[in-house]
């Protein structure tokens, strides 16, 4: 409880930020239509991830009501643009960046908020890429010794992800994005989203919000963020992060691990007690290290923290003062 305490704490005293609590959020839903239904719900949730209407209703419709009067301020400016111009430019999308840790809920949240989004009549079309597809091969990550450095900054090939913003920003066609196989723990040669100027494009992954250090000859170097629009970062205590990462790995054990063509199929005669030790060890060697060294401290470059308290349930949202 110190440690759930001191994180609050810490999170109240970021100055940017205006902190509501639950029921102050919800509040702003105003007279936003709920335009989605339990199936809806069934189809987006992830495994382990508890959610439902009444979590849409108080969190989600006032977050996608808030998302869409910035689409529709930037679809403003981009007009005037255009009108300066002299009528010239391409259709540009709107480019949502989805931060946080391992097992806090980003796929589901990025899922839902694709749905929502899409159910706006000025902004229909809106495409979700998940940065997984962009991580180096297993292969080269071998070769280079990085396996047990997946999922952390260097893992990725950077240069591919930056020109594939760089194309969606620059309002090119059919722009193209590599899948990545959760089965078999890889990229899949071949396979692309393709990304035709919609409306509204969603980047969830671990590292999206990360800088690096501005070279010393003041050359500008892009970052990944440097692409977004708005930037949400996806919080919960780390006890409730360990906690959800274990009960996911034991029902994936039960689940995708069985498939003979998983690259965890190892894990999947493990008894109770031998899977929740392994599950404890990936995550302190690997995923909280990658939190607390690469993830975490690009919170508060974020335009929305929505902060997770048990049962993925948002307990505080903390807007960026404009």
């Amino acid at each position: 409880m110190a440690q759930q305490s001191s994180q609050h704490d810490d999170l109240s005293q970021l100055s940017p930020f205006r902190r509501f609590e639950r029921r102050q959020w919800a509040a702003l839903r105003a007279d936003t239509p709920l335009t989605l239904n339990e199936q809806d719900i069934e189809e987006v949730r992830g495994l382990a991830v508890e959610i439902d209407l009444r979590e849409v209703e108080e969190i989600y419709l006032p977050l996608s009501r808030l998302l869409n009067l910035h689409v529709a301020a930037m679809q403003r400016l981009f007009d005037a643009r255009r009108r300066f111009l002299g009528g010239n430019g391409r259709k540009v999308p709107f480019i949502i960046g989805m931060a946080g840790s391992v097992a806090a809920g980003k796929s589901t949240t990025a899922r839902l908020l694709q749905r929502l989004l899409s159910r706006w009549e000025d902004h229909p079309r809106v495409d979700l890429v998940p940065t997984d597809g962009f991580l180096l091969p297993n292969a080269e990550l071998q070769r280079r010794g990085l396996m047990q450095r997946k999922g952390f900054p260097e893992s990725y090939d950077l240069p591919r992800l930056l020109r594939f913003l760089a194309d969606v920003r620059a309002g090119r066609r059919h722009v193209r994005a590599p899948v990545y196989d959760h089965l078999t723990y890889d990229v899949v040669e071949g396979r692309f989203i393709e990304v035709d100027q919609p409306d509204i494009l969603i980047i969830e992954g671990l590292n999206v919000l990360q800088t690096g250090r501005p070279p010393r000859d003041g050359r500008a170097v892009p970052f990944v963020s440097d692409f977004f629009d708005f930037a949400l970062y996806l919080d919960a205590p780390e006890e409730l992060l360990r906690q959800w990462y274990v009960q996911r790995f034991l029902l994936l054990r039960k689940t995708a691990f069985a498939d003979a063509r998983s690259y965890f199929h190892r894990y999947a005669e493990l008894s109770d007690e031998q899977a929740e030790s392994v599950a404890l060890t990936l995550w302190e060697t690997i995923n909280l290290t990658n939190l607390r060294e690469n993830i975490k401290p690009t919170r508060a470059r974020a335009d929305i923290i929505l902060r997770k308290g048990a049962h993925h349930r948002i307990t505080e949202v903390f807007l960026r003062n404009i």
